[in-house]
């Protein structure tokens, strides 16, 4: 009988508990081998539709076309994420569940209250920006190397070009709103939180994934609000049971960047003063009204109220 048990016991493990690994490793390894398949993928393939749509061009002439081609950046990118970011985690999770679906272990489900918790969470991350915006500034006061500015002041001189692209609004949306907003919560608020939250529990889950989605961006000057960012969707999750108040929450925060960029387009290389800032007073609202909705939240939370 007790061999009968240990047998059952274990064909209900999962992969990872089967051979002694933690959650939490298999997630970090999973994260930067996602990374640099994202990377090299994204890199690949923009090569191979510069020599579809330029013909056979040099190394030296790569750089200066993909400045000139920067459409073909983003189809790139948005073919990559989908596939490793998205695709690939969704078969990657089978390492870490047992007998629970993938979209259990993802918190893909859909509840009866998901819709409420996607308004409040939209709600919540328009009102949060004021505090994002002081943690950016407060991110601009820590010493980083040139070289990290550089790097990020090249991303958002791309984006911009391609945003200033005519006609390109539609699919704009598409490649900076709702194909990351789809594919990096399946990661973070998916796959990633989970897996930390099975090896030291919910609070330490939210914080480092937090913590490893502002990492991901590449953007040292943006990580601190970034990784706030990363936290609160966290929450939300957690707190709805499901990842789609943070998907429409993630897609509401790319969205407005996109609206900003085509509309205010200066304002993405504006230096973050402290004469650039929001009122102090409105900074207050930002934190009061983001407490509220959080305890709003907190109280319709099965999920929390089972784990508390």
């Amino acid at each position: 009988m007790d061999d009968l048990n240990s047998s059952s016991y274990t064909q209900i493990q999962s992969w990872v508990d089967k051979n002694g690994f933690s959650h939490w490793a298999v997630a970090i390894l999973w994260l930067m081998v996602a990374l640099i398949l994202f990377q090299v993928g994204a890199g690949i393939l923009v090569v191979l539709m510069l020599f579809v749509t330029e013909g056979i061009v040099s190394q030296a002439e790569i750089a200066e076309l993909i400045i000139s081609r920067v459409d073909l950046l983003f189809i790139a990118n948005s073919i990559g994420q989908i596939l490793f970011i998205g695709l690939a985690t969704f078969i990657v999770v089978n390492l870490n569940r047992a007998e629970e679906s993938k979209r259990n272990f993802l918190r893909l489900n859909w509840f009866s209250d998901t819709l409420k918790f996607s308004i409040f969470g939209c709600i919540l991350i328009v009102v949060v920006q004021p505090i994002v915006i002081y943690l950016g500034f407060l991110n601009s006061l820590l010493p980083i190397p040139d070289w990290l500015n550089i790097s990020q002041e090249g991303q958002y001189e791309m984006i911009l070009n391609f945003l200033m692209t005519d006609g390109v609004i539609v699919y704009a949306f598409i490649a900076i709103a709702v194909i990351p907003s789809v594919c990096e919560e399946i990661l973070f608020r998916g796959y990633i939180l989970r897996a930390f939250e099975k090896s030291w529990g919910i609070i330490v889950a939210i914080l480092i994934s937090g913590l490893f989605f502002g990492l991901f961006h590449l953007q040292a000057a943006n990580l601190i609000p970034l990784a706030t960012l990363g936290i609160i969707l966290a929450v939300m999750t957690w707190l709805s049971g499901s990842i789609w108040p943070a998907i429409f929450a993630h897609f509401i925060n790319n969205g407005m960047a996109v609206v900003v960029g085509i509309n205010y387009p200066e304002l993405f290389f504006q230096d973050i003063t402290y004469d650039t800032l929001p009122p102090v007073w409105l900074l207050f609202v930002s934190i009061v009204l983001t407490c509220l909705i959080i305890y709003v939240m907190l109280n319709n939370s099965t999920e929390s109220k089972s784990q508390i």
